[in-house]
């Protein structure tokens, strides 16, 4: 059994960019999972991570070989105010090893400990919140969404206090990596365009080789950008997901989901609904996504002003240039993506109007967003219309369905197919979720979140005697606020 080999690209840079600082080691750490299949695919040992010395370097208690922890300095607008120097508060940069596959990805420990930039907060996490996003980042791994991603979470074996004392925890968070907006924007804020510059090269090697070569190779770093988050944020729509604080600090230059707080997933669809407790005008309601997206872009745009053109006005130009691109890439994503979830293969003009008629009588029936479509992918119209307050309406909607598939070419069998793909059967439900924070807090009982974990791997399979895990919650199921658990 052999320690992770690590390579620290960010580490070398300057020292303004972070601060040294170790992680503070806790009393009693425990396992309570180590993600095997990512562990091998990051060229990791599982049973090394699952050993004394892996858990301990885990829990921040053993600063293995190779390893540079730091704390990244970054910036951002939180709920549209902003705030020159937040940074890792509660996390720290192990550092960074090459998959298998020759990508780079962090290592990081949330929860690890205070750092310079706590801000007077202890720098650790809740068991629950850690839970959660391990579940969240792995269930949005498996559906396909772009993500940061769950290696391993360990409990401290000590309290931390939030409204109460509740047990700690440490996650081991994976990602491409943990540049934001809001590390542009530390800079920026700053007028430290030396630096700026030092990371746009840093993060267009890292991720976007291909503007190496352009003649703007910064204005082709914010066009790839927003191509990224235009993909991103379509992704989220097609499945229901509220990422519940979509801050500029919050939002990876990587085009990665990024730091899963008060998240959640719709049940019943509504375009306004908000889960997180923080967000009280619905700032980051799910179909305010859209956006938000492109007001932190151009927030992102802004900082990378001096780098765009030596004239400011010209720099203005060719970032509102870039920015007005947005929609355009946005829209034919998400309706590509409405598409293929309603059996969909040649575009027609016709269809924004079908998928938002439905988007309507599903918004007044109080249909499940989720289950809607998948009914609709397993070809029973029954047990769709019955989701429905208001069943007439969807029958006149189906009728103009089934018109509409008359005309493509494909086999049914074809279509059902690649509809069950794409549209899933299992969500991470927010009731589900709680209700395994509430085993593992409350009585240690980690049985459900394995099993939980076990069914969302899965999300478009069939799973005989897991059907409840795909049911709405029941009236006094409903989650009706979710929280950062800072």
């Amino acid at each position: 059994m052999t320690s992770p080999s690590f390579d620290n690209s960010y580490a070398r840079l300057p020292a303004r960019f972070f601060a040294s600082v170790e992680p503070g080691p806790v009393g009693a750490p425990r396992l309570i999972k180590v993600n095997e299949a990512l562990a091998r695919e990051l060229g990791f040992d599982p049973d090394w991570l699952s050993s004394p010395q892996g858990v301990a370097m885990l829990a921040g208690n053993q600063i293995v070989e190779g390893a540079e922890p730091i704390a990244v300095a970054y910036a951002g607008h939180q709920f549209g105010g902003f705030s020159p120097q937040l940074g890792d508060g509660r996390a720290l940069l192990l550092g960074e090893v090459i998959d298998r596959s020759g990508r780079r990805r962090d290592i990081q420990l949330k929860g690890s400990g205070p750092t310079p930039f706590s801000r007077r907060g202890d720098g650790r996490a809740a068991l629950g919140p850690v839970l959660r996003e391990y579940i969240v980042s792995e269930a949005m791994a498996a559906l396909g969404v772009p993500t940061t991603r769950a290696l391993a979470a360990v409990a401290t074996g000590e309290p931390v206090r939030r409204e109460t004392l509740l047990p700690g925890a440490v996650l081991t968070r994976v990602a491409a990596s943990h540049v934001r907006i809001g590390t542009f924007q530390y800079f920026a804020a700053r007028g430290d365009v030396a630096a700026l510059r030092l990371l746009a090269d840093h993060v267009i090697a890292r991720h976007y080789p291909q503007a190496i070569d352009s003649e703007a190779p910064c204005l082709a770093l914010l066009a790839a950008v927003i191509a990224a988050q235009a993909a991103l944020v379509a992704r989220w729509m097609q499945i229901g997901f509220i990422h519940g604080v979509m801050n500029t600090d919050n939002m990876a230059i990587a085009g990665e989901t990024l730091d899963y707080g008060p998240c959640a997933f719709m049940d019943a669809y509504d375009p306004a609904t908000v889960f997180s407790a923080i967000d009280e005008h619905g700032r980051y309601a799910y179909g305010n996504q859209p956006p938000i997206a492109r007001w932190n872009l151009t927030r992102f745009a802004e900082a990378l002003l001096p780098l765009l053109a030596d004239d400011a006005d010209r720099a203005v130009a060719l970032a509102q240039q870039a920015l007005d691109g947005f929609d355009g890439l946005f829209q034919p994503a998400l309706l590509g993506g409405f598409r293929r979830k309603l059996g969909l293969f040649v575009e027609e003009d016709g269809d924004a109007p079908l998928i938002n008629g439905l988007l309507d009588i599903m918004k007044r029936g109080r249909a499940d967003f989720t289950l809607v479509f998948r009914r609709l992918g397993e070809h029973d119209i029954s047990a769709c219309r019955a989701l429905f307050d208001n069943p007439a309406e969807f029958d006149g909607w189906e009728s103009q369905w089934r018109t509409r598939l008359a005309r493509e070419a494909i086999s049914p069998a074809a279509r059902q197919a690649a509809m069950m793909r794409v549209n899933p059967l299992y969500i991470p439900r927010n009731h589900r979720v709680e209700a395994v924070i509430e085993a593992a807090v409350e009585r240690q009982d980690f049985a459900p979140f394995e099993d939980l974990l076990a069914v969302l791997a899965r999300p478009y399979d069939e799973q005989p005697g897991r059907e409840d895990h795909a049911l709405p919650p029941a009236p006094h199921e409903r989650v009706l606020a979710t929280f950062c658990g800072t």
